[in-house]
């Protein structure tokens, strides 16, 4: 057993104490051969710390397309020459759609707008859209708006959005190789913001942008930091039209590798599956990621990317006897 493994199941399994960025880099490192003890130990970790249940969540555009920033992964760009338009989501449809969402058993529903941070309308869409879903259906709201201010933080507690989204990417040395219209520090901003408003934070990035294995474990070192209530983990599924469109996918191995390292950091967050994963892992891969530190999941599409059907993931997590989290009432 690797000595990276042998410490970790001491410090993190026992004592719920995250690997440093030099764990974690050990870890990313490990020879294919450990890879199955390292997913093991990291489903152990998260069992003790997080325990069975999965989390479910579904996620709509409320504005699509059109955003002025220039993050190189990204089809929403308007700078880029990718297919994506700018759209907006009328509020019945947004109702529609958390009612579709909660059908599926998830307890979670995120408007996501693709904005540098939201103007005076789309607050005041948020606003409207936020208390006609709570009228009509069983779930919690979260949002995803981009860099706010500290009003916008206040206005999005009061509406009743218990939990934020908004994403590091990447760690702090390599993020001004991915988007140059904004900063990391300002992103690390707001997420101070949410966090201090009593808002859950969730956080995480996109793995395969380029970065080095070094720079994974820097970044998993910055979230740990963090501390986010949710970490949700992206494999680049490269957009046509964009800077980042010809880069390849992320190794099925490296990805769950990664997978173990996060939540070996991490042992108390939750892991959240989100975009690219079917095309990095394929259903083999889903289930060992499944098996391997993962304990939430998005379901149906993503923002500008197909995902797998909601029933796929929801009969798989059956036969895994993963029992789906039940909605809390606590805000």
């Amino acid at each position: 057993m690797p000595e990276i493994l042998d410490q970790a199941r001491t410090q993190v399994l026992g004592d719920g104490v995250g690997l440093d960025q030099a764990g974690v880099l050990a870890v990313l490192n490990l020879p294919d051969e450990h890879l199955p003890a390292a997913l093991q130990l990291a489903h152990d970790v998260r069992m003790r710390w997080c325990g069975p249940e999965v989390e479910v969540e579904g996620i709509v555009s409320l504005k699509t397309g059109g955003c002025p920033e220039d993050c190189h992964f990204c089809s929403q760009s308007g700078l880029f020459t990718s297919p994506v338009r700018s759209v907006w989501l009328d509020i019945p449809s947004l109702v529609e759609a958390a009612k579709q969402t909660a059908k599926t058993g998830a307890t979670e529903f995120c408007i996501v707008a693709a904005v540098r941070g939201p103007d005076d309308r789309l607050m005041k869409q948020m606003r409207e859209g936020v208390a006609a879903i709570k009228a009509e259906v069983d779930i919690q709201v979260a949002a995803s708006l981009g860099m706010l201010s500290q009003e916008q933080v206040d206005d999005l507690v009061d509406m009743g959005v218990h939990r934020y989204n908004h994403n590091l990417e990447t760690c702090k040395s390599y993020f001004p190789n991915v988007v140059t219209t904004h900063s990391w520090e300002e992103r690390w901003e707001t997420l101070r913001m949410v966090r201090d408003s009593g808002m859950e934070v969730c956080c995480g990035g996109i793995l395969g942008l380029g970065e080095t294995v070094e720079q994974r474990a820097e970044f998993a070192a910055q979230l740990a930091e963090l501390a986010p209530h949710e970490v949700p983990l992206n494999f680049l599924n490269p957009r046509p039209g964009t800077p980042l469109g010809d880069r390849p996918v992320v190794e099925g191995k490296d990805a769950l590798r990664a997978i173990a390292a996060f939540r070996l950091a991490m042992p108390r967050t939750i892991l959240r599956y989100a975009g690219g994963r079917e095309i990095t892992l394929g259903d083999l891969g889903t289930r060992d990621g499944l098996l391997g530190g993962i304990n939430a999941v998005i379901v149906g599409n993503y923002l500008t990317t197909l995902g797998r059907p909601a029933t796929a993931d929801l009969d798989l997590l059956d036969e895994l006897k993963m029992p789906v989290k039940a909605l809390s009432a606590t805000l």
